[in-house]
């Protein structure tokens, strides 16, 4: 590849390499990778791009081609992030650090590296692990290493935790995964990805509420990881198993032998749909307040006071049997295939508006009109409360449902639109992350 021109005003001399990886918002399965459980996703067409160039010095420059993100400077061998603020540089600071510790280098060269894009951020569209995993890339590439996608996935998945997010992994794997044309089942431990062929007389149509969510900028996320981990803990202990080596729902049911239908029961049994507090919980598992803050609790959730533990477990149980379900489907394609897989889309986002609570009014709205202008089936992507919600269209319905979709949410309600194609667009399964060498 020759001179690199996406710069929009701003350019890099002597580019060695752009570096392609994309966002990804359409998926059956909402908040349970994180418990161990299969997803299946596509990857969207929108994508992160970087230009970088290898220097002499010591120094990692970042620049971004939107204004709104300022330029950061830093040496390579010295890399600090800062949790208590989710600032755009230390998400790629996270991939870089994550190859550096994997092949436990030290004395890096420096990289001037310039990021564009078109994935909305704090949309649920993965802009954050897209840029995570970029940065991994571009890292892995300069320093001319080599690794698996899988390899690269699951590095990218663990160092996005250093910004403070407890994330599962589904988001860096279909990023590297992903291929055109195919969604894939992701299974974890280990990763592995299978070809889900989706419905050739129906489009997915992504719709942005405009309402923006940062999920290293809350707690809320973390919250429902560590839910997830006590409810966990808990059911094990009930079942008198060994209950301090069990962290995700998955491993339960793994332990236990049972299907996710005779899980969602034993949760019924249990666990009480009444918060729990932290005093109740440490008399259940017979341990100190500070063993459960210090031992179990992650640093941002050891004040809080609630825990929603029932509603989270029967959301991820009753959700992972939905993703089968899916892939069921999909595979035997019946007749009425569309109408299947839509009302396992709109069981999916009731769960998570009423066990999981990640919805908001903007996208409990967004979803009723898209239902009401053809969707078959219409719910929240990524984590929620704000970002998008993702439809099922039949393919004949396509004009006309983005014509009233636009005027009904958009148009009325004067909300600022970005451009177009990051607000309100039909997409296909994309491909993953690639790297353009200069010629």
């Amino acid at each position: 590849m020759g001179s690199i021109s996406f710069c929009k005003g701003r350019s890099l001399h002597s580019q060695k390499a752009v570096i392609h990886t994309v966002g990804f918002p359409t998926k059956s399965g909402e908040h349970i990778d994180y418990c161990g459980y299969s997803v299946l996703p596509m990857a969207v067409e929108q994508d992160m791009l970087i230009a970088v160039e290898p220097v002499k010095t010591h120094v990692l420059q970042l620049a971004n081609t939107n204004p709104l993100y300022p330029d950061f400077s830093t040496s390579a061998n010295n890399i600090q992030i800062d949790k208590t603020k989710p600032l755009w540089h230390n998400y790629f600071l996270c991939g870089f650090k994550g190859i550096q510790e994997h092949f436990g280098l030290s004395d890096l060269t420096g990289m001037n590296c310039l990021v564009d894009g078109n994935i909305p951020p704090s949309s649920g569209l993965s802009s954050s692990s897209a840029l995570v995993c970029c940065a991994g890339l571009v890292t892995l590439t300069v320093l001319g290493m080599n690794l698996s996608k899988v390899e690269l996935a699951e590095i990218c998945a663990k160092s996005e935790r250093y910004i403070g997010t407890e994330g599962g992994g589904m988001d860096q794997s279909i990023s590297f995964l992903a291929e055109e044309g195919t969604a894939k089942l992701i299974e974890f431990s280990p990763l592995r990805a299978t070809d889900v062929k989706l419905p050739s007389g129906a489009v997915f149509v992504i719709a942005n509420s405009c309402v923006e969510m940062n999920k290293a900028a809350t707690s809320h996320f973390n919250i429902r990881v560590m839910e997830c981990r006590l409810a966990a803990k808990l059911l094990a202990k009930h079942k008198s198993l060994p209950w301090k080596e069990v962290l995700r729902l998955e491993e339960v049911q793994a332990k236990l032998g049972i299907s996710l239908e005779e899980m969602l029961l034993i949760t019924e049994d249990a666990l009480h749909p009444e918060p729990y507090s932290p005093e109740e919980l440490c008399k259940c598992l017979g341990i100190s307040l500070q063993e459960l803050k210090t031992q179990i609790l992650s640093p941002n959730t050891q004040d809080v006071l609630t825990f929603k533990l029932y509603q989270r477990a029967k959301h991820v149980y009753s959700e992972a049997a939905r993703v089968l379900q899916f892939k069921k489907i999909c595979e035997e394609a019946p007749d009425n295939m569309v109408q299947l897989l839509g009302e396992l889309m709109n069981q999916s986002h009731m769960s998570c508006r009423d066990m999981y609570e990640c919805s908001c009014p903007e996208l409990d709205q967004l979803v009723d009109i898209c239902r009401k202008f053809g969707a078959q089936g219409s719910r929240l992507t990524g984590a929620g409360w704000g970002g998008c919600t993702v439809s099922i269209v039949p393919a004949d319905k396509l004009s006309s449902f983005l014509a009233n979709v636009h005027e009904a949410y958009y148009q009325r309600s004067n909300r600022s639109l970005a451009p177009e194609k990051q607000s309100l667009f039909a997409t296909k399964p994309g491909g993953g992350a690639l790297v353009f060498l200069e010629a």
